[in-house]
């Protein structure tokens, strides 16, 4: 209800902002497009996992909501899912009220279907591990679905965005999760995804309408220069 919403500030927060904010940033210099006409996919994935629709510079959306659990499937976080799924469990007792919170972000997730949070212990366990390939295939089908409703809500991109720990060093997950995208104009060459480099880089293929970007997050260096933006702001 909309009262209840403005009376208890219940809204989509956002988290993850300095990260988008600067892979986003970084990503425009790249590619040589002035930031305030930049429009970008990024996806921040790691063991906590969020994706943002940027627009001319400016987050027009994000998955993450009033906290950190909305979204996509995250190490140990359901991401969405049909509320109607705590009230069930509540009233066959499977939980009880004051274990919703614990049981959605922490036993959830990677964790709460394969057994274990970490990607890299996912990916190993896929050829022998039915519920880990089960879990794998599932992170990247809801990252999928996100890539694909934000670009209809953007209609140009520029750019797909990686960044986090599964973002920056996982090419199984960005290969499966760019798989079958190419009528978007989303294509990634092989080789490069699967290179050794670090750093920032493309591995787009050559020719792809959607440049497809890996950029090493620094939400730190982000954070003090908005400090440092917002002290000069109020002393002038």
């Amino acid at each position: 209800p909309y009262d209840v919403c403005k009376t208890h500030h219940i809204r989509k927060y956002g988290f993850h902002g300095t990260s988008h904010r600067y892979v986003c940033k970084q990503a425009a210099k790249m590619l040589g497009i002035e930031f305030d006409k930049f429009n970008a996919i990024s996806l921040h994935l790691g063991n906590g996992a969020s994706a943002c629709a940027v627009q001319n510079g400016k987050s027009i959306d994000t998955s993450m909501g009033l906290s950190p659990l909305e979204g996509l499937i995250m190490g140990t976080r359901s991401g969405d899912m049909d509320p109607a799924v705590v009230i069930y469990l509540l009233n066959i007792g499977v939980l009880k009220w004051n274990e919703i919170d614990n049981f959605l972000n922490k036993k959830s997730g990677l964790f709460g279907i394969c057994g274990s949070s970490d990607m890299r212990d996912v990916v190993a366990k896929m050829q022998n591990d039915e519920r880990a390939k089960l879990a794998f295939e599932m992170f990247c089908y809801r990252v999928k679905k996100y890539i694909g409703s934000y670009y209809a809500i953007l209609g140009r991109v520029d750019a797909l965005i990686f960044t986090g720990g599964i973002g920056e060093n996982a090419p199984n997950t960005r290969q499966k999760i760019c798989d079958d995208l190419k009528h978007l104009g989303i294509h990634i060459n092989h080789e490069l995804n699967f290179s050794d480099k670090r750093g920032e880089r493309c591995i787009d293929e050559e020719g792809a309408k959607i440049k497809t970007l890996i950029i090493p997050t620094n939400e730190e260096l982000e954070i003090a220069i908005e400090t440092a933006r917002v002290i000069k702001e109020r002393t002038l």
